[in-house]
């Protein structure tokens, strides 16, 4: 889609649990709002998935959203049919509360995980990681290795995938299902993946959380955080997606 075009119709999806939805989405929008012609249909889920396939690009922010049978078969034809998808953060989580640790992430939507490329197992402590780009693309290019103080994605991966930043880690993961982390695979903290005629780019950065978002767990979570939306170069990688999306 030329720089040219009048009109570019974009839908964002923010919604799900355990995270600061209202601050990522006025974000978002006003990452969105920087480009003129760009005009934006806002929902919580991909009930309107007839909405999302007359759109021309689709950007999600979500944690624990679930798309029905014929939600995701709606998505992954979206994508196929040419569509580009900037997916974020907990996009590809789904999670399962017993009422005690751990937190199960059962592999309940395949045709879903298999269209965003990844399924989201669990992540450390939060603390600072290095995040290190592996690959020469556009989307990358010029970006120096730096310090992200967000939440470190471990996932399951589901190639073929285009790795463009990546970070290392071993150890544990407390609180997950999956909680012993010994390889020393790469972990992908952006990455994008080519569905027939479309593709997604998935980046794993962007957590947020607010007193009042980890409800019902707790009634008053004791911390603002704001992860890695505090970084310049966070902002630019937000940027660069939101271009590469609107030139399908």
């Amino acid at each position: 889609m030329s720089e040219g075009s009048a009109v570019v119709d974009a839908y964002l999806v923010v919604g799900g649990k355990y995270h600061d939805m209202d601050y990522a989405r006025l974000e978002l929008l006003k990452l969105l709002a920087e480009h003129p012609r760009v005009r934006t249909r806002v929902a919580g889920d991909y009930r309107d998935h007839e909405a999302i396939s007359a759109s021309d690009f689709l950007v999600t922010y979500t944690c624990d959203v679930r798309p029905s049978d014929s939600e995701q078969q709606a998505l992954a034809d979206f994508v196929r049919g040419g569509g580009r998808w900037l997916a974020l953060h907990g996009t590809n989580s789904i999670l399962e509360w017993t009422g005690k640790p751990p937190f199960e992430t059962p592999r309940s939507h395949p045709l879903f995980m298999q269209t965003l490329g990844s399924q989201f197992l669990g992540h450390p402590p939060i603390a600072p990681y290095t995040v290190t780009p592996c690959s020469d693309d556009p989307l990358v290019a010029g970006i120096e290795p730096f310090e992200a103080d967000d939440e470190l994605y471990l996932c399951e991966y589901h190639e073929p995938l285009e790795a463009l930043l990546e970070t290392r880690f071993t150890g544990k993961a407390p609180g997950f299902e999956v909680e012993e982390w010994a390889d020393d695979d790469p972990r992908l903290v952006m990455y994008r993946k080519v569905v027939g005629e479309g593709a997604v780019l998935y980046l794993t950065l962007g957590h947020c959380r607010g007193h009042h978002d980890m409800r019902p767990l707790m009634d008053h979570y004791p911390q603002v955080e704001r992860g890695a939306w505090e970084l310049p170069v966070f902002h630019e990688l937000l940027r660069r997606g939101l271009r590469w999306a609107m030139e399908a």
